[in-house]
Parts: C-alpha cells; structure tokens; sequence
C-alpha cells in the first residue's frame, strides 16, 4: 500500500471482517464477533516468523496461528500489533522495532507520536476508523491483534479474537463490555485482607470461564494473616467454590508464592481482574520486576481500595508472554454468561441431570436431586443461592437482547406465579 492511497482513505476507512481481509480498501465489514472457544492450551513453542521482528512478536503471544490469519495483510505491507491501550483518541499498540524505520524513532525518549521502546517492541499510537457497527463489542480493546499501516499511524483490521472477557455495562442499555481480548490465563486476585466474599469470587470465574480462557484465582497479602491453619482454612473455602481451577495465596510484599504465579503465566498472555484494594497493581510490579504501576493503601475508614489504574494496560512480562491489567472492578454484571456459571457451578449442572424432570427449577418440584442435596447436606444453602442468583441474573440480561427468551421468560414467571398461588393456598388450607 503507498503512502498516498493511505491517506486518502485514512479517514473513513472501515475495518474489514476477518472473513475478507483487504487491508485499506476503505470499505468492509465490522470487527469480528466475539465467540466462546474452547479453553486455548499455549504452545511450548509456537513457531515465529524469522529474525528479530519475529521473536518480538512472539514474545507478545504471536504464533504460527496468528500468522495464518495476517498473511493476507502482510501482502499489503501491513504490520502485526498487539493493541496495549484504546482511547477517544485512537490507541497504542507493540509492534516489532525493526518494522519502524529508523527516521521514525530518532530519540528513544521522543515526544509527540513517535515511537516508545519496550524491549525489542516499541509503542507506536494509530488512529481507528469510524465504527461501523454499533456492537461495542466488536470495538477494538486491549490484547487485540491489527493490521497496523505505519506511514499513516493508522489501524486498518483487527485478527479474529480467541477468547474475549466480557462484562455487562453499568448503562440501562446493558450493553456487553470487552475488558480484554485474546487472553491465555484470567487472574482473579482476591484479598485476605478483607473478609472473603465467596459469591463475588463466583462472579468473576463465571466471567473467566465464559471468555474460553483458563481461570486462575490468587489469594493476595497473605502475608497478613499470620496463623497457617486460618490461612489453609481460608484456602480451603475458596478452592471448594471454584471447581477445577488453581487457587495460589501470594504475598508480593514477601514473595511467597511469587515464583509459582509467575511460572503459571508465564509466556501466555494474562488478565488480573479483582476488585480495588485487591492488590493487583502490586502484584504487577513484583511480577515486572519494576515499579510500574501507582499503588495506594486502601481507606483506614471501611477498608476499601482506591482505584490506581484507570486503563486497561498491556505489559511485557520479562519472561516471554504479557500482562493485562484493569481497572477494580467494582460492579461486575454477567453478559451471556451461561456456560461460565454452569461451569463454575459444575456439582449443581451435574446434580440437576438426575432430577426427575429434565426443566427442573431446583425450586419445589419432585424428584429434584438438588434439593435432595440441599436437604442431606451435601450441598450447601449458600452455593445454591448464589448459583440461582448468577442464573437470573444471566438469564435477564439474555431475555433484553433476544425476543425469543423473553417470551419464554415472561411464560416461566406465569407459571412459577400460578404454581405458586397453588402452594399458598394448599398452606392456608384451601386446597381440597
């Protein structure tokens, strides 16, 4: 592509979909859809294109695959980024250093929009095109791979996404939010400091579980609690709430526990999610080795934190792979979450296939195994609470989006309203 039929689509140049790829033709679909893959396993040795730009990008995620879906850009003299920030403004992305021309990068401390170096990446800011479609899902975010046009500072596609994590906004709209795209390990950090709240910590791994990516929950400042059996305990609570997944107490102030989270994310890429006060940005620096991120105490007053990070950031980790922080996240709304909270509640889904009827409720109907459960003890009230309360609460977000499950939502509550009638009545001693 030259310089000059860049410039001239520039600005109103949309991005292609990934079916059809035609870097800068100013015309094309929306960013691909966000899909629900499978759990992604990291290659122990993804190969890499040759020669410096190559291992650059691998060491960003880059593999073989991702070269695959980009060659057709690289026909049109594109280039390969990894998306660190989005802004109003446009965004920052890694490319490899050897694909920027020496003129562009004159001063390694430069101002204005030259380049930034990280290693053997460097940050170079581009614009976005217009957004086709008005799915902000399909809006570019942290983690995405693009086809980036370096003479014109511009972002011309987007790869498909692997994996996404998706949250519903704060907004009346319930619009799904990407928190980041592309994503190996998702680290949920929850604080010993404070009081566990397990139900928030199922939450988030039914987020984690939903992206296709593989969860991960960190126990941090664990050098706060002093007595290793309340700590095992405190283990112990959390391990049985999240089925199948890893569960490591940390101390970035110590190190304990540092060397086993760094070897779990290590050369994949990783996104911390936890709530504010959670210690997350401390947990990025002990893991960058650096001082990179701004850490504040939490309020004397009622123990919460301060959010110091205001951007989702993407950091290389010095060890291959890269690092996704968030903001804390103080609301987190489920969106399409359903194989997530099936998942993380994996011993109620299982219970349920031998309930009498197959559209069992699990509220009072015969034969349920779940309240079998419940009732021998097997089963705790808190679990199923929690697990009835992620599945409305999924379940209405779905119902406002589609038609047709909120017609089948509005046919349940009638019926749950009638049965319900009838059980009142047959308290009360008027049913004959």
């Amino acid at each position: 592509m030259s310089p000059s039929s860049s410039a001239s689509s520039a600005s109103s140049v949309s991005l292609p979909s990934s079916s059809s790829p035609s870097a800068g033709s100013g015309s094309g679909g929306a960013f691909p859809a966000p899909a629900v893959p499978t759990v992604p396993t990291v290659p122990a040795a993804p190969s890499a294109p040759a020669g410096d730009s190559g291992e650059a990008l691998f060491r960003l995620g880059w593999d073989a695959s991702f070269a695959g879906e980009f060659a057709p850009y690289a026909a049109d003299g594109l280039v390969p980024g990894r998306i660190v920030r989005v802004d109003r403004g446009g965004c920052e992305l890694l490319v490899p250093a050897g694909a920027v021309p020496a003129e562009r990068n004159p001063d390694p401390h430069p101002a204005g929009g030259a380049p930034t170096p990280r290693g053997d990446a460097v940050t170079v800011r581009a614009t976005l095109p217009p957004f086709p479609d008005p799915d902000p899902t399909r809006r570019p975010c942290t983690g995405d791979w693009a086809a980036v046009d370096l003479a014109e500072r511009a972002v011309r596609a987007l790869l498909p996404r692997r994996t996404v994590l998706l949250r519903s906004t704060s907004s009346k709209r319930s619009d799904g939010q990407v928190l980041a795209a592309n994503v190996d390990h998702v680290v949920v950090a929850v604080s010993l400091a404070a009081e566990l709240d397990l139900g928030r910590a199922e939450r988030f791994l039914a987020l984690a579980w939903e992206s296709g990516a593989g969860p991960l929950i960190v126990l941090t400042k664990a050098d706060l609690v002093s007595d290793p059996a309340v700590r095992d305990h405190l283990v112990a609570d959390v391990a049985a709430t999240a089925p199948g997944v890893p569960v490591l107490a940390v101390s970035a102030r110590t190190g304990e526990g540092m060397a086993d989270l760094a070897r779990e994310v290590a050369g994949g890429t990783a996104v911390l999610i936890g709530q504010s006060g959670a210690g997350k940005s401390t947990l990025v620096n002990a893991l960058l080795g650096a001082e990179v991120q701004d850490v504040r105490a939490n309020r004397d007053s009622d123990g919460k934190g301060r959010h110091t990070t205001t951007t989702r950031d993407l950091l290389p980790l010095p060890t291959g792979g890269v690092l996704i922080d968030t903001p804390g996240l103080r609301g987190v709304g489920l969106w399409d979450a359903g194989q997530g909270v099936a998942q993380v509640f994996a011993e109620i889904e299982e219970l349920g296939r031998d309930c009498r009827f197959h559209d069992c409720a699990h509220t009072t109907e015969p034969g349920c195994a779940v309240l079998a459960a419940l009732a021998d003890g097997s089963l705790p009230r808190r679990r199923l609470d929690s697990y009835r309360k992620l599945a409305r609460e999924n379940e209405w977000i779905a119902s406002r989006t589609d038609a047709r499950l909120r017609a089948e939502r509005r046919r349940r509550w009638k019926q749950q309203q009638a049965t319900g009638r009838h059980m009142t009545e047959r308290k009360r001693g008027g049913h004959r």
